[in-house]
């Protein structure tokens, strides 16, 4: 099968991949764009598991304000391991996205890990206490449980919130991707994010 300009252009924009690699995850696919991306994650998740143990501490840290005049502001975080990379316009429109994420999104945690255990039994406690009325077997209601509590990382997980400018995309996937098109260790450091009149 022929793959087209065309086609390698899709999909370098819907995954920033280089020409050779959306070529070649094209071919591998037949053509088939869904397959393709699939692939081209896969490749860049591997690849990001490879690089995870490197230090990362150059980067950025970068402000975001929403609104004229400004009732919101993010600071963000974003280390990698060269100042190289750090000034690339990919790593910064990458911190600039992310910061955009926290501001819309809120998120309360970078990665599942930091989540305390507290926190997650407290909100099984909740879907438990949601599900009492509900005459299901003890394993059925485990498993409603355990989706409940999926749920609220998705919101309050930064890399497990659905990337807010592509809801098939989650944010831990577009820092993964550019991980394997930077060929560095990404690292969200911190964040912190102000609404005017927040805890008044």
């Amino acid at each position: 099968m022929t793959i087209t300009v065309d086609q390698v252009r899709e999909l370098r924009e819907r995954t920033g991949a280089g020409v050779l690699d959306a070529k070649k995850a094209l071919e591998s696919a037949s053509g088939d764009m869904d397959q393709a991306i699939r692939l081209l994650r896969e490749k860049g998740m591997a690849a990001a598991a490879k690089k995870a143990s490197r230090e990362a501490k150059d980067g950025v840290v970068l402000s975001y304000l929403h609104g004229s005049p400004a009732r919101l502001g993010v600071l963000v975080e974003l280390n990698c391991e060269t100042d190289f990379v750090a000034r690339t316009p990919q790593f910064q429109q990458l911190a600039q996205n992310l910061a955009m994420q926290i501001a819309a999104a809120n998120p309360q945690f970078i990665r599942e890990e930091d989540v305390p255990e507290a926190e997650l039994e407290r909100e099984r406690s909740i879907a438990r206490a949601q599900m009492a009325e509900q005459k299901k077997p003890p394993e059925v209601l485990e498993k409603i449980v355990e989706g409940k509590l999926g749920k609220y990382l998705e919101q309050t997980v930064l890399l497990r919130q659905p990337y807010i400018r592509d809801e098939s995309v989650k944010v831990g996937d577009l820092v993964t991707g550019a991980i394997a098109e930077l060929g560095e260790n990404i690292v969200v450091r911190r964040f912190a994010r102000f609404e005017l009149g927040e805890g008044v």
